[in-house]
């Protein structure tokens, strides 16, 4: 990695590595004081990969490159070592929800402060980027063991003990924790929300609890648990639906990475231009070979945003199915092998590759426009947000704006596909053109025109 600050999609990561490597200092020292034992699906999975030579090897080595690697950087040695250091931290995960830190970058860039939203992330951002990274996180075991750990996981992020994070804050620690609800952290949402609309000024004079469905007079604003937090959902009438039969409305409270056109039903996603592939995308589905030769648009969610699918256009469910997936894979020209030095973001510059691997939900609707006709919306998990829930099925009438599902414990990347015949005019709101830098553009507001 030749630069120590990059933009991350969606913010979900500090810029900053000096800030992740903070944080992972502290993680250690809770986690030493704790000393508690690993929990069963992590003791699995450190018995699976040392009873295997091959997995074991490339766990070793993962962490081994990394270490040589980073160390050819002014950062020096990374704070996570090896695969046991790997697994202690983990363990000490599984019983906190995110946390919201100060950022103690006064640059005066404009990035959310310091949320680390991908706490797992953090410590595999530099083994990730490794060739034998690459190897271990594509094997079907790996990925079935950690879906087991995520889980786990899950079980707590849904508890009421979870959303203690939402009103403790650690002042004294570096960097400093801040509560989700603090005045801060609210502002910083706000901020968030504000980026997607035209009158920004108008939108910064309301509050979180004006955009946000809350309660104020309950300590916990009536969030039920850290996942009920995340998946908050905006006050009536703050997200309009845009009206007309031939407007597409935004999916999801998202900023446009891309938009590709002609796409093909097979075409060679691993490789380092990550073209999209259709049946990989779609599981090899049948309904894929109809957007042969379509439009592809690609979207990613912010980490204080909103989180829930709505439904681009008016009709009916023609199939909606989960697809199970990789968590922390990236495409392996993003890595070390990359000229420029490894994503430090890691998967970051990944997204259009997993929407071919990652976990996924696949929806395909049969518009009532006939000049739309079949589409497909496809939800992308990234790292520890791949728990994604459909909440709709197949032969349900739905409506421009209705709910299709969510990602729990916070949010990644979605794609909406089109026919060949279907020909669209995009309209980025508040950018001049889909990129990583992007912001928002607002759920449910039109987001492109058929001709």
């Amino acid at each position: 990695m030749s630069h120590l600050k990059k933009t991350r999609a969606g913010s979900w990561l500090p810029s900053s590595v000096e800030q992740i490597d903070a944080w992972i200092r502290d993680l250690k020292k809770e986690v030493q004081k704790q000393n508690a034992p690993l929990i069963k699906p992590i003791q699995d999975f450190k018995q699976m990969v040392e009873s295997d030579a091959i997995l074991n090897g490339l766990a070793t080595s993962m962490f081994t490159e990394a270490v040589i690697m980073r160390e050819k950087t002014p950062l020096g040695t990374p704070e996570v070592k090896n695969f046991d250091e790997f697994l202690f931290l983990l363990n000490g995960i599984m019983t906190q929800a995110p946390q919201f830190t100060e950022c103690p970058d006064k640059s005066g860039d404009d990035e959310p402060c310091g949320l680390i939203g991908f706490p797992i992330n953090a410590l595999l951002d530099w083994p990730m980027a490794t060739t034998f990274g690459y190897e271990f996180f594509s094997n079907t075991l790996v990925n079935q063991q950690l879906k087991k750990i995520l889980a786990y996981w899950s079980k707590y992020l849904v508890s009421k003990g979870s959303r203690k994070v939402l009103v403790e804050s650690f002042p004294k620690r570096t960097p400093k924790v801040l509560a989700w609800l603090s005045d801060e952290a609210k502002r910083e949402m706000v901020k968030v929300a504000c980026e997607a609309v035209v009158d920004k000024k108008d939108c910064k004079k309301q509050t979180f609890e004006d955009i946000f469905e809350c309660n104020p007079k309950d300590k916990y604003y009536g969030f039920k648990s850290w996942d009920d937090f995340f998946t908050r959902k905006f006050r009536e009438g703050v997200r309009p639906i845009a009206k007309g039969k031939d407007i597409i409305a935004n999916a999801c409270e998202s900023a446009p990475l891309q938009v590709v056109e002609n796409v093909k039903k097979d075409a060679k996603f691993w490789l380092k231009g990550q073209p999209y592939s259709l049946e990989n995308m779609m599981n090899f589905d049948p309904l894929a070979s109809k957007f042969e030769g379509g439009t592809v648009y690609q979207a990613f969610l912010s980490a204080l945003s909103y989180h829930k699918w709505n439904s681009p256009v008016s009709g009916k469910v023609k199939k909606a199915f989960i697809v199970n997936g990789t968590y922390y894979l990236e495409n392996k020209y993003q890595g070390f092998s990359n000229k420029d030095g490894g994503d430090p973001s890691a998967p970051n510059d990944s997204q259009s590759f997993l929407s071919a691997v990652a976990t996924r939900a696949v929806i395909f609707i049969e518009a009532d426009n006939p000049k739309i006709g079949l589409m497909c919306f496809i939800a992308i998990g990234m790292a520890e947000v791949s728990s994604c829930e459909i909440t709709v099925k197949k032969g349900q009438q739905i409506k421009k704006g209705d709910e299709l599902g969510m990602f729990h414990f916070g949010g990644s990347t979605h794609c909406l596909i089109f026919g060949p015949d279907v020909k669209l005019e995009f309209d980025f709101h508040n950018n001049k053109k889909p990129s990583i830098n992007a912001v928002n553009i607002p759920v449910h507001s039109k987001l492109a025109t058929v001709k």
